[in-house]
Formats: C-alpha cells, sequence, structure tokens
C-alpha cells in the first residue's frame, strides 16, 4: 500500500475514532481489513452530514453536495485527490461497492436541505432507506455474503435504526425545523405539530410514539434475520448495531416515550457490556442464535 493511501486509511480511521460513538463500538468486532474499510464508509457519511450542518445558505450546502459528487465520480475514475475519497477508490475495488449506493447516500442528505415534513410513512421510507439502508448495503458487500436474501434484511436493519434515531430524536431534529414522524400519522393519533411545538405529552403523543417504536420493532426483527447469512468473523458487527440501538428503544419506551424533554442515551458501561455480550455470543459457532428481540 502507498504511503498516501495508507494516509488516507489513517484520516479515515481517526474520524471513525473521534466521531463514531455507537458504531466504533461495532466496528470493533470486524477483522482488522475489513474494520478498516468500514472506517473510510463512515468517514465518507459523515463528510456528507458535516457538510450541510456547517453555516451557510441552503444553496451554498447544495453546491457543497454537488462537489462531494464530482470527488466521487473521480474516486470511482481513480483519479481522486483527497484522502476520503483516495481510501474510498480502494474500498469500492476491493469490495464491488456500486457508485449508485453512494450516490443514494447523497441524495438523502439533500433531503434535508429541500424537505422537513414527510406525508406518510412511504415518503419517510424512502429517506430511510437512502440514508441508512444503503449504508447497510454497502456494508454488506464488505461483510461478505452469498445468498441474496441478506439483502432484505440488511435494507430491514437500517430502516430499523434509523426508525429508532427519529423517535429518540424528535426534539431535536424539531429544533432545526425537521418533523420526520408521518403527518398522516401525526393526524390519525391526534397530535398536531403545534402540541409537538409546545412540547405537550399526553396520551395522543404515547399512542403515537408506541406505533413508531412498535414499527421499528417489527423491522428489527427482519434485520437480525440477516445474521445467519454471515460469517462468523463478521455477524458481530451487525450484531452489536442492532442489540445497542434496540437497547435505545428500550430506554424510551421506560421513559414513557418522552423525548421531548430529555434526550435518551446509553453510558458506556452498557454500551462495552453489550458488545461484550454480543460479540461473544455471535462469534463462537455453538453459541450463535439470531436474537430473539426485541
Amino acid at each position: 500500500m502507498s504511503t498516501g493511501l495508507e494516509s488516507a486509511y489513517e484520516e479515515c480511521r481517526s474520524i471513525t475514532r473521534r466521531e463514531a460513538k455507537n458504531f466504533y463500538y461495532a466496528f470493533l468486532t470486524l477483522p482488522a481489513a475489513r474494520r478498516r474499510a468500514i472506517s473510510v464508509i463512515y468517514a465518507f457519511c459523515r463528510h456528507c452530514d458535516d457538510s450541510v450542518d456547517t453555516q451557510g445558505s441552503t444553496e451554498q450546502k447544495l453546491d457543497t453536495l454537488a462537489k462531494i459528487r464530482e470527488d466521487l465520480a473521480k474516486s470511482y475514475r481513480h483519479s481522486a485527490t483527497a484522502p476520503i475519497f483516495l481510501a474510498l477508490d480502494d474500498v469500492s475495488q476491493r469490495y464491488e461497492i456500486s457508485q449508485a449506493h453512494f450516490q443514494d447516500i447523497i441524495s438523502g442528505v439533500e433531503s434535508d436541505l429541500v424537505k422537513n415534513r414527510y406525508n406518510d410513512f412511504q415518503d419517510l421510507r424512502q429517506y430511510c432507506y437512502q440514508v441508512a439502508s444503503v449504508v447497510g448495503l454497502i456494508c454488506l458487500q464488505i461483510f461478505g455474503y452469498q445468498d441474496s436474501r441478506a439483502r432484505e434484511h440488511a435494507i430491514d436493519l437500517g430502516l430499523a435504526m434509523q426508525l429508532t434515531n427519529i423517535a429518540r430524536d424528535v426534539k431535536e431534529d424539531l429544533e432545526m425545523d425537521r418533523i420526520y414522524l408521518p403527518q398522516d400519522e401525526m393526524a390519525r393519533f391526534g397530535y398536531s405539530e403545534q402540541d409537538l411545538q409546545a412540547g405537550v405529552i399526553n396520551q395522543q403523543f404515547t399512542a403515537l410514539m408506541q406505533f413508531q417504536a412498535q414499527r421499528a420493532k417489527e423491522y428489527f426483527s427482519s434485520g437480525f434475520k440477516l445474521l445467519p447469512y454471515l460469517s462468523h468473523r463478521t455477524r458481530a458487527c451487525p450484531a452489536v448495531l442492532g442489540q445497542l440501538y434496540c437497547k435505545v428503544l428500550d430506554r424510551i419506551e421506560s421513559a414513557d416515550y418522552d423525548v421531548l424533554h430529555q434526550r435518551v442515551s446509553l453510558s458506556k458501561g452498557e454500551k462495552v457490556r453489550i458488545l461484550a455480550q454480543t460479540w461473544l455470543t455471535s462469534s463462537i459457532p455453538g453459541l450463535f442464535r439470531v436474537p430473539k428481540r426485541p
């Protein structure tokens, strides 16, 4: 590996160690080469997210994303110079990752600039697919699989995790004038945007959030079925991620779905405990079972 490429990988590793939070614990379970590749994917996603979280107009941010698309195209033409895209060139070749997946991620990030309400779940699902499920499909290429049925479950695990994020981050998203709870479901449960702006916690809100949590659980049930399709050397990574996010969902339920006056999170100790338990049961063939949760 050239010095420039090694330096590019090291920058991606540094970004991942600094920013990845829940993901970092799961990445630790992977063999070194795959862990290095996953760090590049994470760094790319973080680069996209950070490009729209800075100060500036919507037009400026869209221009930045257009530049990222250009850098991505250069990566697939093997002419990238920026470190993340230089490393991405190597990873995409090694693991045969379609450029279309990365373009989908950029499209999902663009959605946050031009769209802040979702009419129904099908509308929301497309967004979740672009920002989460596609990442799952990319990771699946790195994990390695032989049965095409694995793709369906990777998509669903990504959906489950993103729906958990949405349930957890209702308040933070509202502060950025983003409401990911489907508009038709808010109307069905009798909970208005005015209620949300006022921080109202009532039976209607609780029922609405219970519905969101139950849908996430159903996607987790399908998502965990991905694990038998993976090698014991790689299945711990999605297993740990799934269990971490399930624990967040549990915590939301334990808080009676009040995500407007507190932010649900896991302690470092909880994350380490889930990592150790899940890594052990996922990596040792005789101990492996598909999680019963949620």
